[in-house]
């Protein structure tokens, strides 16, 4: 198993939750989140200086078995995607094992 991490922009959620599920990946975890960039420039607005330093992101935890790996990152690559500054990370990682609360049951199963 695989625990994806997706760092968005907010104005990309939905098509990335809609491209998630066409291709069968239905539960995920999201917040909203705030972090630091790359980007150093500030913007004005009718004379006051904005910091855009701090973004307003969207955090995506997605846990999907080993098959589901590439379609998922390919989905949210593709669907995320504006092509400019700032459009987000994805994080990868494994999962040793994971646990049904109501049953009991363990492994690749408590997925579905």
């Amino acid at each position: 198993m695989k625990k994806i991490e997706a760092i968005i922009r907010k104005s990309k959620f939905l098509d990335v939750k809609n491209a998630l599920h066409e291709v069968g990946v239905n539960f995920f975890s999201y917040w909203d989140v705030t972090g630091l960039g790359n980007e150093k420039t500030g913007t004005v607005y009718r004379g006051v200086s904005y910091s855009t330093s701090d973004i307003q992101r969207r955090y995506l935890s997605i846990v999907v078995n080993d098959n589901f790996e590439e379609i998922t990152i390919k989905i949210i690559l593709k669907s995320a995607a504006t092509g400019e500054i700032g459009d987000g990370k994805i994080f990868v990682s494994e999962i040793k094992e994971s646990y049904r609360i109501r049953t009991g049951e363990k492994g690749n199963n408590t997925l579905n």
